[in-house]
């Protein structure tokens, strides 16, 4: 059965990864639901948080052969209720739509949202939260003149303490006393 899975995916600092990792999904005729890359925490180290639907199996088959690829340092997968995510959206919106009334008011309450930017035109609002809660805002903006949007792709954490950092040490103390396999980790 099909779910929505989040991968986070370090690499070194490398071009080309990405395009890498896309063919990997286009064999198996898996589509990318949202992406997003960022540097970590480690110096060095680039993440790759891309959420897909598919199966558990396939998901498993496609994190073993993403690690195989030189510039990967590791591949975790996670469900959505092992990650704490979130998710970045701008809204471009008449000015005129939402200052009748108190409508700005309550929106900027009611969905926690930030205004960023007022002129006589538009209004720029952000919101951050799940698909579901931007998509909900979305809606309700509609009526008043949605000049522009823009939602970002995932940015998730997971909810065990030990991950990355732990698994480069561990690594690093494997390979101390095999330096011609240690990979270079600037």
């Amino acid at each position: 059965m099909k779910q929505e899975f989040t991968i986070s995916l370090f690499t070194e600092d490398h071009i080309g990864i990405l395009g890498q990792i896309t063919i990997i999904l286009t064999r198996r005729q898996i589509n990318i639901d949202s992406i997003t890359a960022s540097e970590s925490a480690v110096k060095g180290v680039q993440l790759l948080t891309i959420v897909v639907k598919t199966t558990s199996e396939m998901v498993q088959k496609m994190a073993r052969q993403m690690e195989k690829l030189v510039d990967v340092l590791k591949v975790f997968v996670h469900t959505s209720d092992q990650i704490i995510y979130q998710e970045i959206a701008l809204f471009k919106v008449t000015t005129k739509g939402l200052m009748s009334g108190n409508i700005i008011d309550h929106i900027v309450r009611a969905h926690h949202t930030r205004i960023l930017e007022v002129s006589p035109e538009y209004i720029v609002l952000e919101k951050t939260g799940h698909k579901t809660e931007i998509t909900e805002l979305l809606t309700q903006l509609e009526p008043y003149g949605v000049l522009q949007f823009v939602r970002s792709g995932r940015v998730a954490i997971t909810k065990q303490v030990k991950e990355l950092n732990s698994y480069l040490k561990e690594m690093d103390e494997a390979n101390r006393y095999k330096p011609e396999t240690m990979k270079v980790l600037n």
